[in-house]
């Protein structure tokens, strides 16, 4: 799988311009066709915790594409943690990489509650593993099971690392939290500040407000660069 990019370029086939025309034929040629436009494809996006749909277009890599949402429903691009594919629920296997199929409806996980929770590091490894949105934000992406993080139960999948020990690491790729992470001394506390997906209002009632699509026959998950700890 190819990490999303923030100037790499999304499959998304958003509108091109045509092609420089070739040069007129010369007398007693056919003149040749003109090139053909791709034309511009639309794709449907909700906010993964309860919105009506909306619609974008026009977007070749993350930061735009953060963009054209936060337009949408009138947000900041900086609330969006990360995006996944054909899913609201915040499922690591569907989260959006590199791709994007014309059909595939796009969930928006936002910005919620902020907490801080202080890690003993007892052990070489915390048991995490983290990717990033390719736009400033890393995040969790496993838990492993018996690790120190996984007692922690206040820390969850899909959880953003914002600070540690109040240094914030906003801005940096995965590999760099992940560094951070692995030279922290062991037996000495640390404190992580995370902010964790906006929640849908009740949780079970989300339903009401949206759909899960059904996934397609022979449909790939997207999948990202990570480091594990």
């Amino acid at each position: 799988g190819r990490q999303a990019q923030e100037d790499g370029p999304m499959e998304n086939g958003a509108g091109q311009e045509p092609g420089v025309p070739e040069p007129p034929p010369s007398e007693g040629t056919s003149a040749p066709r003109p090139p053909r436009a791709r034309p511009r494809l639309v794709f449907r996006t909700q906010l993964a915790h309860g919105s009506p749909t909306g619609r974008i277009e026009g977007f070749t890599n993350v930061k735009e594409l953060y963009g054209k949402i936060a337009e949408v429903f009138s947000i900041s691009p900086t609330e969006i943690l990360f995006c996944t594919l054909n899913t609201h629920k915040v499922d690591m296997q569907k989260l959006l990489g590199g791709q994007i199929g014309l059909e595939d409806f796009i969930f928006a996980h936002v910005r919620g509650e902020t907490k801080e929770v202080e890690v003993t590091k007892t052990e070489d490894a915390l048991g995490l593993t983290i990717t990033d949105n390719g736009a400033g934000y890393a995040f969790i992406k496993r838990i492993k099971e018996g690790s120190i993080i996984n007692r922690i139960q206040t820390v969850c999948v899909g959880d953003s690392i914002e600070a540690i020990n109040d240094h914030t690491i906003v801005g940096c790729r995965h590999y760099e939290v992940a560094r951070m992470l692995r030279e922290l001394p062991r037996a000495q506390p640390f404190t992580l500040r995370l902010v964790q997906p906006k929640k849908a209002f009740g949780e079970w009632g989300w339903g009401l407000l949206c759909f899960e699509p059904p996934r397609r026959r022979g449909e790939r998950s997207p999948s990202c660069l990570f480091n594990h700890l």
